[in-house]
């Protein structure tokens, strides 16, 4: 006979299932290691469940600031350890520096841009700990200031101050003097989208994405799949599903299009672009090509703490 489930049990396993895929993205955000940030999610929810529930009234706050916490105490123990000096080829590559000397086949291009963008997981190791939590809880995930204030154990200008500061530093490092972030509705729909996916989820996935919707996805050239476009909500997610599972999905922190990285195993396995227009998946772009996606995680790889 199954024990049947206690009000507790039964209100962790759902707020597991409301909340883990949006942690692991804040978590990514600060840490950029997906296996830290699977980890740090990890000691949240056991948090939460030694905490028995009894004056939690908001969970997903809750977890949100216990997770930042613990990310924030990982990113200053590192800087305890030592300061990393990072990859100088990889910034550089940012500033069109040696990297970027050879001369850019246009068809490159959209594949150079996304790299790019990867890199400037990097400047966010130029971040203190407090601008970077600062950054990425206000400006990444739309925190107010006073939530961030309480991960932070500062007052809400202090933490004004710490986004701007952070902010600054991005832009001033960024080739182009500008860094963007994806909209929050962006995001929602980014989110909606990854825990479809990651629950096995059809129905919900079809409704993140347009009637019409497009996908296509780089295998790598020897692949004959590579190039083949499907079209439609229906056939899309299904393709989806079967290549998702099991897989972490998180949305990259700084892009200007909606940036889906997909790991596997802890290690990069993919990139899907999302073309988000009226709150609903438009286009679907995916890169799971070996070599390029081996390129492109030493990138996350080089921005870990």
């Amino acid at each position: 006979m199954m024990k049947e489930e206690t009000p507790g049990e039964t209100r962790f396993a759902e707020a597991w299932r409301l909340h883990r895929t949006h942690l692991i993205g804040l978590a990514f955000g600060m840490l950029g290691d997906i296996g830290a940030a699977e980890d740090a999610v990890q000691v949240a929810f056991s948090r939460l469940a030694d905490s028995g529930f009894d004056r939690i009234e908001d969970e997903r706050g809750w977890l949100t600031v216990v997770t930042s916490r613990i990310c924030l105490d990982q990113i200053r123990s590192a800087r305890a350890r030592h300061e990393r000096v990072h990859d100088v080829a990889v910034i550089e590559m940012a500033d069109g520096g040696p990297l970027g000397s050879a001369p850019v086949d246009p068809a490159d291009r959209v594949t150079l841009d996304d790299e790019v963008r990867l890199a400037l997981l990097v400047v966010l190791q130029r971040l203190s700990p407090a601008e970077r939590v600062a950054f990425v809880l206000h400006d990444i995930f739309r925190l107010p200031f006073d939530a961030v204030g309480d991960t932070l154990g500062r007052p809400a200008d202090s933490c004004r101050q710490l986004a701007a500061r952070a902010r600054g530093k991005i832009e001033q490092a960024h080739p182009h003097g500008r860094a963007a972030v994806s909209t929050a509705e962006h995001r929602e729909v980014a989110e909606k989208f990854m825990e479809a996916c990651a629950s096995g989820d059809l129905a919900t996935l079809i409704r993140t994405l347009d009637p019409d919707v497009t996908g296509v996805i780089d295998l790598g050239p020897s692949d004959s799949r590579t190039g083949q476009v499907f079209r439609g909500s229906s056939g899309v997610s299904a393709n989806l599903l079967r290549y998702m599972a099991g897989a972490t999905l998180v949305v990259s922190p700084m892009v200007g299009p909606t940036i889906v990285l997909a790991f596997k195993d802890r290690r990069l396995w993919a990139v899907m672009m999302l073309t988000v227009e009226n709150g609903l998946v438009t286009e679907l772009d995916g890169l799971a090509d070996p070599e390029k996606i081996g390129f492109l995680g030493s990138q996350l790889s080089a921005a870990t703490p």
